[in-house]
């Protein structure tokens, strides 16, 4: 058997292709690559689409209680990176929903027009071994969610220089 070598895209279904499109190329810096009147395909690196919209052909939205999926994260190189994304969305009123260092990610979360839940974040390890660690350690089964932090409070601590590895570690680990 096989894994995957990555994950290549997802599509969302949408009654409004362009203004979805618009909110994921400013979040995700990406750009539409193709558009016609049923879909849209978007990209922020070197794949041909990450991402797509397709015109669902109605303007009821589904039930937002209902089974599927819950979000699609996205990470990022470093903590400068995603908190310099925080400020960009925040500066242009794209607020997270919820901010939480769930002790192996640093992660924020938005919802896009049409309700469904990205997750930016970094993994706050460098080695996906001390992640495995972390995840099956006493503090992630004492408390599997993580905690809330304040994504402004993080951003002051971050420019005045404080280590990263203390602004991203959860816990007495």
């Amino acid at each position: 058997m096989s894994a995957p070598a990555k994950l290549a895209h997802f599509v969302l279904r949408t009654s409004d292709i362009d203004g979805l499109a618009a909110w994921y190329c400013t979040v995700l810096e990406a750009k539409v690559v193709h558009r016609n009147k049923k879909i849209a395909f978007a990209t922020f690196d070197e794949e041909h689409h990450r991402i797509a919209f397709l015109d669902r052909g109605f303007d009821k939205n589904p039930d937002p209680e209902s089974n599927g999926v819950d979000h699609v994260a996205f990470t990022y190189e470093s903590l400068g990176d995603l908190l310099s994304t925080y400020v960009r969305l925040r500066d242009e009123g794209i607020m997270p929903e919820r901010t939480i260092n769930h002790g192996m990610t640093t992660s924020m979360y938005y919802k896009d027009p049409d309700g469904n839940r990205i997750e930016l974040q970094i993994e706050n390890f460098d080695d996906p071994q001390a992640g495995l660690e972390f995840m099956n350690g006493p503090i992630f089964e004492q408390n599997p969610i993580g905690v809330l932090f304040d994504a402004d409070e993080l951003v002051d601590r971050f420019e005045a220089g404080e280590p990263v590895s203390d602004l991203v570690r959860q816990g007495d680990s």
